[in-house]
């Protein structure tokens, strides 16, 4: 097995070491511009002072600077090229060493605080499942992998991008490829509307429209070309008859007169196609490249295979395609431009474009999506297996069928965004009994992170990716959670109201097709020790009779006796923190039970306030 810092420090010197010797090219071949450019000079001294040579010698050195500067800027973007290859390297090792916060994407755009775990277990922002996972360079596959990690796939779909991980981890030339091809701004392209452009009808076709266009840019051909000879007549540049003059004046008004009134009845029609390009289709060229890569791989796991066979086309390859849209957009911008705007009645340079946009739209628009939702998930399964690739020990999670209730076996299992140096693991059980768990313990002893460590490898294993732990078996769930719940000003919601929301949102959820694991953070907080224990107990009950598994924290021991009301359905378990030297020291280790000790005294005394 390939030990990945071996294997991203080995080739992160060998780009290193290219870049310095490329750099050693770049200053040779400024120097060689130079000599280029002082021969030149010398060689036009010599022939036209001392006409000792030919002028013609001078094509010599202008054709070495004319080579030299192609050799040149083919070297340089190489060299960007082999810089950004040691960017990518520098954030892997950076994941290894548990340093790569704030290095990544944070996906904050996904973030929604009504999604029923998201922001509970840090999905989304800086620091996240999301930064920590993601290597796609474009929108499309940041937005496929959001996805996956939002919601579980079936036990099928799953198994298929286990496969496809497993034969993408070790493909580390494919990621680095797909890693340089642009530089850190990730492409602008929104997939939802690209698509939905592809599939709208078309606006501007039909064979009379064509024929019409080309004779009328015939037609304002010979109209530019007698507007510049009016214009040039006039300024004394050309010696023409004052008949002449005016014949090619009256002939560009009365071209310009007809195409304008041809581009005003087709004004509306135009515009609607332009206004759509243009909000669907921009900064295409990265992800031109990106099918570029992926069409020239061939691939053996079922998935990937569907994939990429979904990318073949009768004719032009995808890349080619979508090359040519993003050259008519380049075309259509062009057209702010003051020298085609003074020549667009003559020309018709805009619905050219806007025809050419349309005949690209109906040939490719209907594979558009296929082509998309292929390039998302290809990138999506590379960051998959690039979070394989660095943890070789995490193993994938087994799904099994749930019954008549859920289970979820986890050994060693900890949580994926804490570095393994410092990673505490612990293993738990939840099925028919118990099927919850009433987690005590003091304040900082690892109660919520608890939690978070179930929930996110929950999220991994329904997104098809390796898992924190020894092992790890599950049925498929439904996953809530009430861990970080605020009130809000805005909203005018306590935090107890939220809580109480989520919660409801939670039992809302167990009518649906897969049993919930529900994941509760100090159960009912915001309310008086009676209130919660009588509220605690109905709704655990609720939740138990619903065929859901979970856990629940809280402070108040009074709610351990939720156990005893649900005999062997719930049990009990702790955190413990000791005393050593005047500091609190926790083991993050669980323990059945209830706890016995507090520490909120010690905490409120090492603070400095007098208790």
């Amino acid at each position: 097995m390939t030990d990945p810092r071996q294997a991203y420090t080995a080739l992160l010197s060998e780009r290193r070491a290219d870049i310095l010797l490329r750099e050693r090219r770049h200053a040779s071949l400024g120097y060689g511009r130079l000599t280029a450019v002082i021969c030149a000079a010398v060689i036009l001294w010599l022939a036209l002072v001392s006409r000792s040579l030919s002028i013609a010698w001078v094509l010599v050195p202008i054709a070495g600077f004319a080579a030299l500067v192609v050799i040149h800027d083919r070297l340089l973007r190489r060299l960007d090229r082999v810089r950004r290859a040691v960017r990518y390297f520098e954030k892997a090792l950076a994941r290894l060493d548990g340093t790569w916060e704030g290095t990544g994407e944070s996906g904050d755009r996904y973030l929604d605080p009504h999604h029923p775990y998201a922001q509970d277990l840090d999905l989304f922002g800086k620091g996240s499942l999301f930064e920590l996972l993601s290597t796609a360079r474009t929108h499309i596959g940041e937005d496929t992998l959001a996805r996956w990690l939002l919601a579980p796939a079936d036990p099928a779909t799953i198994r298929a991008r286990q496969q496809a991980v497993d034969e993408l981890r070790p493909r580390l030339d494919l990621r680095e490829s797909l890693a340089v091809l642009a530089d850190d701004a990730r492409t602008g392209v929104n997939p939802t509307a690209l698509a939905a452009w592809g599939e709208a009808p078309v606006l501007l076709q039909g064979a009379r429209l064509r024929v019409a266009l080309w004779l009328l840019t015939t037609l304002g051909i010979v109209g530019a070309v007698a507007l510049f000879t009016w214009i040039f007549g006039v300024a004394g540049f050309l010696h023409l008859p004052d008949s002449v003059n005016a014949l090619a004046r009256d002939l560009a008004l009365f071209v310009a007169l007809v195409n304008s009134l041809f581009l005003y009845q087709t004004r509306h029609a135009r515009d609607a196609v332009v206004n759509a390009v243009e909000e669907a289709a921009h900064e295409l060229a990265l992800l031109s490249a990106v099918l570029v890569h992926l069409e020239k791989e061939r691939f053996h796991s079922p998935l990937l295979a569907a994939l990429r066979q979904s990318l073949d086309t009768d004719d032009a390859p995808p890349s080619r395609r979508i090359a040519r849209l993003d050259h008519l957009m380049e075309r259509l911008d062009s057209r702010d431009h003051v020298i085609v705007r003074m020549l667009q009645p003559f020309l018709l340079w805009t619905m050219h474009v806007a025809l050419g946009v349309e005949d690209w739209r109906r040939i490719s628009g209907p594979a558009v999506r296929r082509w998309l939702t292929a390039t998302g998930e290809i990138e999506a399964l590379c960051s998959l297996a690039s979070h394989a690739f660095e943890h070789p020990e995490d193993p994938f999670p087994e799904f099994v069928p749930a019954g008549d209730v859920p289970s979820l076996d986890a050994d060693a299992i900890a949580h994926p965004l804490i570095p393994a140096a410092r990673a505490v693991r612990n293993h738990l059980h939840l099925g028919a009994e118990p099927q919850v768990y009433v987690v005590s313990g003091s304040n900082m002893s690892g109660k919520s992170t608890l939690l978070r460590t179930i929930g996110v490898n929950v999220v991994l294993a329904q997104a098809g990716a390796p898992v924190r732990a020894r092992a790890l078996r599950l049925s498929p769930l439904a996953l809530g959670a009430s861990i970080r719940l605020t009130d809000s000003l805005h909203d005018g919601v306590s935090r107890f109201y939220a809580e109480i929301l989520r919660i409801r949102q939670i039992l809302d959820t167990t009518a649906g097709p897969l049993p919930v694991l529900f994941l509760i953070d100090e159960f009912l907080a915001g309310t008086n020790s009676h209130d919660r224990s009588i509220g605690a107990e109905a709704l655990v009950r609720g939740l138990v009779e619903r065929h859901a598994i979970g856990l629940i924290t809280t402070h108040d021991l009074a709610l351990a006796a939720i156990t005893t009301a649900l005999a062997g359905r719930a049990a009990n378990i702790h955190f413990e923190d000791q005393i050593e030297d005047g500091k609190m020291r926790f083991d993050y280790l669980i323990r059945p039970g209830v706890v016995k000790n507090s520490n909120a005294i010690q905490l409120m005394r090492s603070v400095g306030l007098e208790i």
